[in-house]
C-alpha cells in the first residue's frame, strides 16, 4: 500500500473553511452549554419543585441518550412542529444542550460541596443570595470541578464531527467530501485525526489558561 497525502493537501482550502467552522460551532456552543449549565445547577438547588422537575428530565434526556439521536431531533424532527434550523444551528444548538447537561451536574456537585462557613459569612457580610452565589458559592465551585468540566467540552468539541451527518460543513464533512473525490480515504482521515488532535489540545491549553485567569481564579491553599 503507497500512501499519497498530495492530493488530499491540494483540498487545503477546503480543510480550512471546515476547521474554520469547527472552532466557530465550538466557540458558540462551548460558553452557552457552560451558562446554561450553570442555570440550571442553580435551579437544580434552588427552585421549586415544578422547574427542578422539569430541569431533572432535561438533564437525564439528554445525558442518556445519543448526541446523534439529539441532533437528528433538531434538525430532522423539529421541521415537522413547523421549526426549522440551518445545520449550523441545530449543531450549535444540539452542543449546547448536551454540554449544558453534563455540566449542569459537575457544577451541581462543586456547589453542593461548598462549606457552610463560606454560606454563613456571606449572611454575615450582608450579601443577597446573587451576589451570594457569584462571588462566594459559584468561583470555589468551578475551580473543584473545572478539570471535569474541561474534558467534558472537549468531547463536545470532538462530538461536532457528528454534526457533518446533517450536512454541517465542518473538517470531518471535508474529510468526507475528499475522501469520495481523490478515493485517498486512508489518508484523508489521517489529516483529519491530525487537526482534531491539535484542536483537543489547543483547547485544553487554552481552558486550563482561562480557568484559574478569568473564571473562578486562583484558589489560594
Amino acid at each position: 500500500m503507497t500512501m499519497d497525502f498530495l492530493p488530499v493537501l491540494a483540498n487545503w482550502p477546503m480543510l480550512l473553511k471546515g476547521l474554520v467552522l469547527t472552532v466557530v460551532l465550538t466557540g458558540i456552543a462551548l460558553p452557552l452549554g457552560m451558562l446554561l449549565g450553570i442555570a440550571c445547577a442553580w435551579m437544580r438547588l434552588n427552585a421549586g419543585l415544578a422547574v427542578r422537575t422539569v430541569v431533572a428530565t432535561y438533564v437525564e434526556i439528554f445525558r442518556n441518550t445519543p448526541f446523534i439521536i439529539q441532533l437528528f431531533f433538531l434538525f430532522f424532527g423539529l421541521p415537522s412542529m413547523g421549526v426549522r434550523l440551518s445545520p449550523e444551528t441545530a449543531s450549535i444548538l444540539a452542543m449546547t444542550l448536551n454540554l449544558g447537561a453534563y455540566a449542569c451536574e459537575q457544577i451541581r456537585a462543586g456547589i453542593e460541596a461548598t462549606p457552610r462557613g463560606q454560606l454563613e459569612a456571606a449572611q454575615c457580610l450582608a450579601l443577597n443570595r446573587w451576589q451570594t452565589f457569584t462571588r462566594v458559592v459559584l468561583p470555589p465551585s468551578l475551580g473543584r470541578v473545572w478539570p471535569a468540566v474541561t474534558g467534558q467540552m472537549i468531547i463536545v468539541m470532538l462530538g461536532s464531527a457528528v454534526c457533518s451527518q446533517i450536512s454541517t460543513e465542518e473538517i470531518s464533512y471535508a474529510a468526507n467530501l475528499i475522501s469520495s473525490r481523490t478515493f485517498r480515504s486512508f489518508e484523508s482521515y489521517i489529516v483529519v485525526t491530525l487537526c482534531y488532535l491539535l484542536l483537543a489540545i489547543a483547547l485544553r491549553q487554552l481552558l486550563q489558561w482561562m480557568g484559574p485567569r478569568l473564571i473562578f481564579g486562583r484558589r489560594r491553599t
